[in-house]
């Protein structure tokens, strides 16, 4: 019986990869990757040579099958995403339930994750914490707002960059705009930030300074 690995790669910075992720990603027979051009790149850096074949949202559900055969054929396969650990708002829960429930041996690395930095840099309580990824983008989202609002635990929230706006005004109409909020943009390129203040201080920030990049934000818990 085969095996699957679950490797993080970097978020930006290239240096953030592992060793045993470079020699892992040699090794394994197969590399599912969320984007094989971006994929293709990092590994060419790297001089991995290991075959590529595309996984992600809108395919993952029809190759499961095809995969588990695969690996209960003996294959080793590793599974990345474009940044970061896979199934953390990514590709790779679906592959790893399967391989779970079949009985087949799954590993996954340590490595990079974007809120892990955000939130320890963020100066907010850190013992508890809730990881909300993004948020519904229609339905359910003011029901999970109202929700939230009542959260006492610091909340970690992923979110694009033309929808920061949005979320800070919702931000602010639901969790008042006092609460502190602490952005992380671009975490490990060049042109990281980190911007602290409350919730309408945050917002008026990035009225004045378009958002580019990817965010995290992570909100302090309602005291």
């Amino acid at each position: 019986m085969g095996k699957l690995f679950l490797v993080p790669t970097p978020i930006g910075n290239l240096e953030d990869i592992t060793l045993r992720a470079i020699k892992i990603l040699k090794e394994v027979d197969l590399i599912l990757a969320e984007d094989t051009r971006t994929s293709g790149k990092l590994l060419k850096h790297f001089e991995i040579a290991t075959p590529l074949q595309s996984h992600h949202m809108h395919n993952e559900h029809h190759q499961i099958n095809a995969l588990v055969q695969k690996l209960n054929g003996g294959a080793v396969l590793a599974l990345i995403s474009d940044a970061g650990t896979p199934a953390i708002s990514d590709p790779g829960f679906l592959l790893t339930r399967a391989c779970v429930e079949h009985g087949i041996d799954v590993e996954c690395l340590p490595g990079a994750t974007a809120f892990v930095p955000a939130l320890v840099n963020s100066g907010l309580p850190n013992d508890r914490f809730v990881f909300e990824g993004f948020l519904p983008v229609k339905k359910g989202r003011q029901t999970r707002l109202k929700f939230l609002a009542e959260e006492t635990r610091t909340m970690v929230f992923y979110e694009s960059p033309h929808k920061l706006l949005k979320t800070l005004n919702q931000f602010v109409e639901y969790f008042g705009e006092d609460r502190p909020v602490c952005i992380s943009r671009e975490l490990t390129k060049m042109y990281e930030e980190t911007v602290r203040g409350t919730a309408k201080e945050i917002l008026e920030h990035f009225t004045q300074n378009p958002p580019k990049g990817e965010f995290v934000i992570v909100v302090g818990g309602n005291k």
